[in-house]
């Protein structure tokens, strides 16, 4: 039976403070709090600046042995095109621990809304998988364009996890899809804050939106024929403001155990 794992993208916000976790928690003892509920995580911090073999080990030491890790590719890497030797030694090596204990889920590469599908992205995409080597990988696109046959068949001879995703209905953005390209199922939910998306101040505005009953159960299906195409299905709620994505990801661990799909 495949593996179906909810959880949130990230879990060291501080607004979390009071709604999930003790309000006189330390910022310390956050990840070993929230490994006791949800059996994984993203890791962002790895987006922001280049993750060491210390951070992973330290992280690995609060939490089960069973707790799980997705981490999100160096921003560098994803954003920058820069697939140089240092950078991504750097990044394997930082990797080492988890690969070494068997608890990294997979590198999650988000791309902007930038990057588009075209021939030189489709060779970058490529050049990705090889500097990756063996490991898991997914890719997040935000560009619709990549929504194409040619695409979903580069990823599944590649080895490569298509994203699917839960964001505002606005022209050029993926809409939900489900699609299985590896033997790894993901699914983020970003929310549909369709006024907050390009317009705000702060980033994390975008993500201010708490889903509805209703509007998570239109994913049961699709996880479930997700499930049925893969060995693993990572889901994880990236609606993150106010605590929003524990809420979110308790109710829809709810409706999957309801239907049978857990």
């Amino acid at each position: 039976m495949t593996l179906i794992l909810v959880a949130t993208s990230g879990y060291a916000y501080k607004d979390w403070k009071g709604r999930f976790y003790p309000e006189n928690m330390k910022d310390g003892d956050m990840l070993a709090f929230y490994s006791r509920e949800f059996p994984f995580t993203e890791v962002n911090s790895s987006y922001y600046s280049m993750p060491t073999p210390y951070m992973f080990y330290h992280m690995m030491k609060k939490t089960p042995g069973n707790f799980i890790f997705v981490v999100k590719a160096y921003g560098g890497m994803t954003h920058q095109r820069d697939l140089g030797d240092i950078t991504v030694g750097r990044f394997h090596d930082a990797l080492k621990p988890l690969v070494e204990a068997g608890r990294l889920g997979c590198v999650l590469a988000q791309f902007p809304y930038s990057f588009h599908n075209n021939e030189k992205n489709r060779d970058y995409l490529k050049k990705l998988r090889e500097r990756m080597k063996d490991l898991p990988l997914a890719v997040e696109f935000r560009s619709d364009d990549w929504l194409r046959l040619e695409v979903i068949r580069l990823l599944r001879e590649n080895d490569m996890a298509f994203v699917c995703v839960d964001e505002p209905p606005i022209r050029g953005l993926l809409p939900p899809v489900v699609v299985a390209t590896s033997s790894i199922g993901y699914v983020r939910f970003h929310g549909r804050n369709i006024r907050k998306w390009y317009n705000h101040e702060k980033s994390y505005e975008r993500y201010d939106y708490l889903y509805t009953e209703m509007e998570l159960s239109e994913w049961v299906p699709r996880i479930r024929e997700l499930s049925r195409k893969t060995k693993v299905v990572f889901i994880a709620m990236n609606n993150h403001f106010n605590a929003s994505a524990v809420i979110n990801a308790r109710q829809l661990l709810g409706l999957l155990k309801e239907a049978g799909n857990i």
